[in-house]
C-alpha cells in the first residue's frame, strides 16, 4: 500500500484514506492519482495519461485539467508554493511528494497461460491482443488488436479492457473499471480464455473457448 504524507491508498480496494479518514475519489480520479504514484516523483506525459485513462477515445486537454483540479481538492492540494500535483506545462504532471511504496518482492513472476503458451509479464503494462507488437500476442478472431492491458507493479496486478469490441472478462464477469488479478484468476478475452499466475506457481492447463480463424478479425 503505498502513502505519501498522511495520504494511503489500496490500489486493491481502491481507497484513498487521509489519516485513516476515507476520501472520495471518482474512478477516473483515482486512476490519475494511482498513474502519478507509480511514476512519481518523475513526470508523466499528458499522452501516457490519455492512453491509460481515456483508452477507447481522444478527450482534450480541457478534460484532464478539470480532472486534475478535481483530485486536488480531494488532496487539499491548495499551496501554490508546494504543491502535491506540480504541473509542467505542455508535458504532464508529476506527484510533488515524497512516496513511500512497499518493497519489491524479489522472485515474484506473473505470466499469462494459454492452451500453447507461456507469456512472462513485465513490471509495468503489457498489452494483450492480436498486434504482433502486443506484449501478449492472441492471433485470434474474437481478440481485438489492443485488447486489454495488464499492469504489474508492487503493490498488486491490474488488468483493464481497452475499449475491445469483445470485451474482457474475469470469472465470467465482464471487466468495466480496472480490477486487481489473483493468481489463478481466469481471464477472458473475447471468446479466449487464459489462466493468470504468479509467484512461480504450476500453470494450469488453458481452455481454448473458441478459435475462429475463418472469422473476419474484428478492428
Amino acid at each position: 500500500m503505498p502513502v505519501f504524507g498522511a495520504f494511503d491508498l489500496d490500489l486493491t480496494a481502491r481507497r484513498l484514506a487521509r489519516n485513516g479518514e476515507e476520501i472520495h475519489l471518482r474512478p477516473k480520479a483515482f486512476s490519475l492519482l494511482e498513474l502519478l504514484l507509480e511514476a512519481a516523483p518523475r513526470i508523466v506525459p499528458k499522452r501516457k495519461i490519455h492512453d491509460r485513462l481515456w483508452p477507447r477515445g481522444v478527450v482534450s486537454d480541457a478534460t484532464l485539467v478539470a480532472l486534475v483540479k478535481e483530485l486536488r481538492r480531494a488532496l487539499g492540494d491548495r499551496d501554490a508554493d508546494a504543491p502535491i500535483i506540480r504541473t509542467v506545462h505542455r508535458v504532464g504532471y508529476a506527484l510533488n511528494t515524497q512516496v513511500r511504496k512497499p518493497p519489491t518482492r524479489r522472485g515474484t513472476h506473473w505470466l499469462v497461460a494459454t492452451a500453447r503458451e507461456r507469456f512472462a509479464l513485465a513490471l509495468g503494462d503489457n498489452v494483450i491482443g492480436r498486434d504482433p507488437q502486443a506484449n501478449v500476442w492472441l492471433d485470434y478472431a474474437t481478440v481485438s488488436r489492443r485488447h486489454a492491458r495488464i499492469h504489474v507493479a508492487d503493490e498488486g496486478v491490474f488488468l483493464e479492457d481497452l475499449g475491445s469490441k469483445n470485451g474482457t472478462a474475469v470469472a465470467g464477469n465482464r471487466v468495466v473499471e480496472r480490477v486487481a488479478l489473483r493468481n489463478g484468476d481466469l481471464v477472458t478475452f473475447g471468446r479466449f480464455l487464459v489462466t493468470y499466475r504468479q509467484s512461480g506457481a504450476g500453470l494450469a492447463t488453458v481452455t481454448e473457448v473458441s478459435r475462429l480463424t475463418a472469422a473476419r478479425p474484428d478492428p
